[in-house]
């Protein structure tokens, strides 16, 4: 039997970032593991903190009557309040545990906010380029995601976003610290967003909501990552526990909506109802109760700094230029001109396939919506990291 037409289209361009990953382990079973020098994946190394295993621990022992049952699907009382205060913290505001949906990490959170306020032909804006997946979250709910240019900083373009925005305009999604790029969106450029977003709105009756995805907000190399829900009024933000915990596949994070935010219940309502029908019913009970004691951990950023530190120092050394990241765990990098072939010196696609013959992979930038670019996560071990020196300068050289 046939399977859904888009199914079998979005198949046909599954993630570019998982393909890589899946070549890069053919390539270890061949090679060795210590001979592959793997970029691909955003798939954090470092362990979670102490203080995550203390608690898992300390609750599994409990073994509370009821503790593994349903609970409201928006999560605990607690741990919601928990959040809020973590939120109201982080974004300069004041909301309590009625403002916080707990989510199934934050794609999880990002597709119950957009089956929220979606109807099928609305637009959500994003800046180029989006963590790849954003286009499917959006077109899981009948939504067409409209892509606009950064400014060459990678910076957002505020004049290019309002030339996009339209009647159809549902949310204008951001995502600081920016995979990826590693860009932090600067106060006066969340200020500007909002201020467009409330013109627009006065304009045609219809308020954009600005959505900001947010699970690299903690990882940030000394700058500050301004908030976004005391900006506009009609502000959610998603975040996680993926990044700032080390906990990918524990699938927990949250959604916090601003105090201002017009229609709360009927936004907060809806969230509910969305992470009830689209299967996800709550967030895991026990991540639930492990994280709304660990707000105020995080792993231990310096690790990824050096890291970061490290890796540039190859690429300067190699010739490749880059976007210096203020944040996340990603170098985003110039697909450098081409010694022979100058034709094809911007095709990030080819300069990607003659890194693999060096052993080194990355991921094409046409992925994020930015070709002539790649990205490399540096999320793996610092020794992985310095030993890859020689092949990418013989990866130059070839070039």
């Amino acid at each position: 039997m046939p399977i859904a037409a888009g199914i079998r289209n979005a198949l046909g361009s599954s993630s570019m970032i998982r393909k890589m990953f899946e070549e890069g382990n053919l390539l270890k079973k061949q090679h060795g593991a210590d001979k592959v020098f793997d970029f691909s994946l955003g798939n954090p190394d470092l362990d979670p903190p102490p203080e995550f295993h203390r608690v898992l621990l300390k609750l599994a022992e409990e073994d509370q009557k009821g503790c593994h049952g349903y609970m409201p699907n928006a999560g605990y009382a607690a741990v919601r309040e928990a959040l809020a205060r973590k939120a109201s913290r982080e974004h300069q505001v004041s909301i309590d545990g009625s403002h916080i949906v707990m989510a199934v990490g934050a794609a999880g959170g990002l597709n119950a906010v957009f089956k929220t306020i979606c109807d099928p032909g609305d637009e959500v804006i994003v800046t180029r380029p989006y963590f790849m997946e954003y286009r499917s979250y959006t077109g899981n709910h009948g939504a067409k995601l409209v892509e606009v240019d950064s400014l060459p900083d990678f910076n957002l373009n505020i004049d290019a976003i309002g030339a996009a925005l339209s009647p159809k305009t549902a949310a204008v999604l951001i995502n600081s610290p920016n995979n990826p790029t590693g860009k932090i969106y600067p106060a006066q450029s969340i200020a500007a967003l909002a201020g467009l977003l409330k013109k627009h709105g006065e304009k045609t009756g219809r308020p954009p909501y600005l959505v900001s995805d947010e699970p690299y907000r903690e990882i940030a190399y000394n700058v500050e990552v301004p908030p976004v829900l005391n900006a506009y009024s009609e502000s959610i933000v998603v975040n996680s526990y993926s990044k700032s915990l080390s906990l990918p596949g524990e699938r927990i994070g949250y959604i916090a909506v601003s105090p201002a935010i017009a229609d709360k219940d009927d936004v907060m309502n809806g969230l509910i109802y969305s992470t009830r029908i689209l299967g996800y019913v709550n967030a895991p009970a026990l991540m639930q109760r492990i994280v709304a004691e660990l707000t105020e951990a995080v792993v231990d950023v310096a690790v990824y700094a050096r890291r970061r530190d490290a890796f540039t120092a190859i690429l300067d050394e190699a010739g490749i230029e880059y976007a210096v990241p203020q944040g996340a765990f990603y170098l985003f990098c110039k697909v450098p001109l081409r010694r022979k072939g100058a034709a094809e010196s911007g095709d990030d696609a080819a300069f990607v396939n003659h890194l693999k013959q060096h052993l080194i992979l990355g991921v094409p930038g046409g992925g994020f919506g930015k070709p002539g670019w790649l990205r490399f996560a540096y999320c793996v071990d610092e020794t992985i990291i310095r030993a890859s020196a020689s092949a990418f300068k013989k990866a130059m050289e070839d070039w």
